[in-house]
């Protein structure tokens, strides 16, 4: 069973970065369909800021790991993702404490967490078409797993399945609200890459399973 600790947090941030940066052209079409069309290339340049750090040393710590990310997202990420993320992170960082390692109950709480600052900083609900989409699902689907890495991949793939959902959602919330029933037909771009960072939080944990099999 891979260890959901300090390394296992650095990883996560590391490969947030590596797919954002995939998937920086695919983020900027979604968000210019029905936003600003800058998303991917915010999330890109903020996660590169996060490695750029974590290239100074580890963080040392699951909690710090996400604090490092909240407070580079924060001061470098444009737009609403910037405080929304960055809170995400924070309030995540506030749940997992002093831990040394997460297990089942533990990603759970991060979670929660994480989505609870999305909600009290963007006021979305799910089914507003925004990023708790996302993370909703994500909170119920850990809740229902096991340990630290089955409640992560569960979080992930509700995530992928409700960033899907808001494809025929009339936006409520966010810039996408003023196109109305115009935003119909489209994913929302916030939804999308909160299912990449979790799905990238499962790849962290899989990468040291495969490291340590070499």
């Amino acid at each position: 069973m891979t260890e959901l600790d300090a390394a296992w947090a650095d990883r996560w941030l590391r490969e947030c970065a590596r797919v954002l940066a995939a998937r920086r052209e695919e983020l900027i079409d979604l968000d210019r369909a029905i936003g600003d069309g800058d998303h991917g290339e915010n999330m890109d340049r903020g996660f590169q800021a996060v490695v750029e750090k974590l290239d100074e040393g580890p963080s040392g710590s699951v909690a710090a790991a996400l604090k490092l990310a909240a407070t580079m997202l924060m001061s470098k990420v444009g737009g609403a993702a910037g405080p929304l993320y960055g809170t995400a992170f924070l309030r995540a960082s506030v749940a997992v404490g002093e831990r040394d390692a997460l297990d089942g109950p533990t990603v759970e709480a991060m979670l929660a967490a994480a989505r609870d600052g999305v909600v009290a900083r963007g006021k979305a609900e799910p089914g507003d078409k925004t990023m708790v989409d996302a993370w909703a699902p994500a909170v119920d689907a850990a809740g229902r797993a096991g340990d630290g890495e089955a409640a992560l991949a569960a979080a992930a793939s509700a995530a992928e399945a409700g960033a899907l959902a808001t494809k025929p959602l009339v936006a409520r919330k966010g810039r996408a609200s003023y196109l109305g029933e115009r935003s119909a037909g489209h994913l929302d771009p916030g939804a999308v890459s909160t299912s990449y960072i979790l799905r990238a939080a499962v790849t962290a944990a899989v990468s040291e399973i495969s490291a340590g099999a070499e």
